[in-house]
């Protein structure tokens, strides 16, 4: 029997609410043949289905931080899994470990879109286990895991809405964003600067082409990881709590409205 942990969530500032309590249990999974272990994030108390999320995290994976921050974009509103984009056996326990292997994925994007499909299917079949309405499935991702969303929306997957945090907006292949079946949402730090002007232009660039349902909010101030309260770097990756209050109100003002037209 897999374990069932609560997770104690204070969140007032993204969720309105006080104070909650939501289950945090891994699955395990299987992309041909190698193993994986996702953390699926939800409120037990509520019974009615609700609309599914899949979290891809930061470069840094699947950990207790990345489950935390899945709790904060839970609340009782979703079911979120927090997808494993490297493997059981990968786990990075410092930048560098993360560099390495986030570069392995973004280096093969056809891998990057597989594993990401992935959860996206692990999600789906949650839904005998827990309140899940697979009807209403987005994907939303921070740094690492936004770029890695954005490739997933450019795959063509069929999800309602794609979110990225302070993510990379590139790709090698642009073209493809003419495969775009949703809504995209970026929500940008201004000043970030792992994702310069020139990478934003080749965004818009991109989605424009496509003529992709789009928008890029770019938040003055800001640099990367601007929702991490854990980053502590002035000017390169630090927590901004009132754009990160300002993004998830996007987040979820974007996913009432595609989630209310079903």
């Amino acid at each position: 029997m897999q374990k069932k942990t609560l997770i104690p969530l204070l969140c007032a500032t993204l969720t309105g609410l006080a104070e909650a309590a939501v289950v945090s249990k891994p699955v395990p999974y299987e992309i041909d043949g190698e193993a994986f272990e996702g953390v699926l994030i939800y409120d037990d108390a509520v019974t009615t289905p609700r609309p599914g999320l899949v979290m891809v995290p930061n470069w840094l994976g699947v950990t207790d931080k990345a489950a935390e921050k899945a709790a904060r974009a839970a609340s009782d509103k979703y079911v979120v899994f927090v997808a494993d984009m490297y493997g059981k056996a990968i786990r990075p326990s410092n930048p560098d470990e993360a560099k390495k292997a986030a570069t392995t994925v973004r280096s093969d994007r056809p891998l990057m879109r597989k594993r990401a499909q992935a959860a996206v299917d692990v999600l789906k079949a949650q839904a005998g286990q827990v309140a899940l309405d697979t009807s209403k499935l987005g994907a939303i991702g921070f740094c690492f895991g936004g770029g890695t969303v954005l490739e997933l929306a450019r795959s063509g997957a069929d999800l309602k809405a794609f979110v990225s945090f302070h993510g990379n907006l590139d790709t090698p292949n642009p073209a493809d964003a003419k495969n775009i079946k949703a809504p995209v949402l970026v929500l940008h730090g201004a000043d970030d600067p792992a994702v310069p002007p020139a990478q934003v232009e080749g965004f818009i660039a991109e989605m424009t082409a496509a003529k992709a349902d789009w928008q890029l909010v770019s938040y003055g101030g800001a640099v990367h990881s601007f929702t991490d309260p854990y980053a502590k770097a002035p000017g390169s990756n630090e927590y901004h709590p009132v754009v990160a209050k300002r993004a998830f109100k996007a987040m979820n003002d974007l996913l009432d409205e595609t989630f209310a037209s079903e």
